[in-house]
């Protein structure tokens, strides 16, 4: 057990380009003055993955002076080059190339990444997720290697959930992901995607595991305001608390169960997720 509570701040969707600027600078706030041991953001950072936004993003992240991971959103790969899509999707995060998918060790409790985009799919929605055999290997493996009595939290950025059939289901693979992950007893996996924040036991052959999402800190809200997590692990127990400027209480900020279109309305600035057939090479990302 640790002496004092390792505190964890999980952002997600802070969509820059679409940003809520009022929300962000409330959030920078609360990190310099609470100070968490890290902050873990669970994907989509920009809202069309413009050099622009990239710019913003990679300035108030790497402004944040604390411990970061960052997880890889749909929305953080060129919407409008394809051939830098398909052969160097990751070169926008050069700026952060550290936080990518970085793997954090607390007191008494890590941070594992969980890759769950591609940049090409064999379906028409390239927004879902994917867990590919190589991407939930290297988690497994990081999983397996943490010194005993460590605990983990595994960090996606699509829920993993199927919902709906095996050919269009939300994220692909991911109730084989989840099975796994109950196997190695992980307190939770931290995700976003969805704009709403949520706290499920999530069912699995081998027992629960507890999903957790975050809401979004962008104007492209679905059913609750901006806000962030909170996350508390004394050795024992591990507390979330949805962090929101209007002060809404922590369970009638989280939904019920991850909607089967876990996406919010579309904006008409929102572009359409390409649509195409190129060979199936997604490299790690270091």
């Amino acid at each position: 057990m640790t002496s004092e509570p390792t505190r964890l701040f999980h952002l997600s969707d802070i969509h820059f380009g679409l940003e809520d600027r009022e929300a962000l600078a409330w959030v920078k706030r609360e990190i310099a003055a609470k100070r968490p041991h890290a902050v873990a953001i669970t994907g989509d950072h920009t809202m069309r993955a413009r050099h622009r936004e990239w710019d913003a993003a990679t300035a108030w992240i790497t402004g944040l002076d604390v411990p970061v991971t960052i997880s890889i959103g749909n929305h953080d790969m060129p919407y409008f080059n394809p051939v830098e899509r398909f052969l160097t999707p990751y070169k926008r995060f050069e700026g952060m190339k550290a936080l990518v998918e970085r793997e954090l060790h607390l007191p008494g409790l890590a941070i594992v990444p969980l890759k769950t985009v591609r940049r090409w799919q064999p379906r028409i929605n390239w927004s879902k997720g994917w867990v590919t055999d190589e991407a939930l290997e290297r988690c497994l493996a990081a999983l397996d290697a943490l010194p005993k009595g460590t605990r983990a939290l595994v960090a996606v950025h699509h829920p993993l959930r199927e919902v709906g059939t095996h050919g269009t289901a939300l994220t692909r693979h991911g109730e084989q992901a989840l099975a796994e992950l109950a196997k190695r007893d992980v307190l939770g996996v931290l995700s976003g995607h969805v704009h709403d924040p949520f706290d499920i036991a999530e069912p699995t052959p081998e027992g629960e595991v507890r999903m957790i999402g975050a809401g979004t800190l962008s104007h492209r809200l679905r059913s609750t305001p901006p806000s962030f997590n909170e996350i508390t692990w004394d050795g024992t127990v591990l507390t979330v608390r949805a962090r929101n400027l209007e002060r809404v209480p922590t369970r009638e900020m989280q939904i019920e169960d991850v909607p089967p279109n876990a996406l919010p309305p579309r904006t008409p600035e929102e572009p359409v997720a390409p649509v195409g057939r190129v060979p199936p090479v997604d490299p790690p990302v270091h």
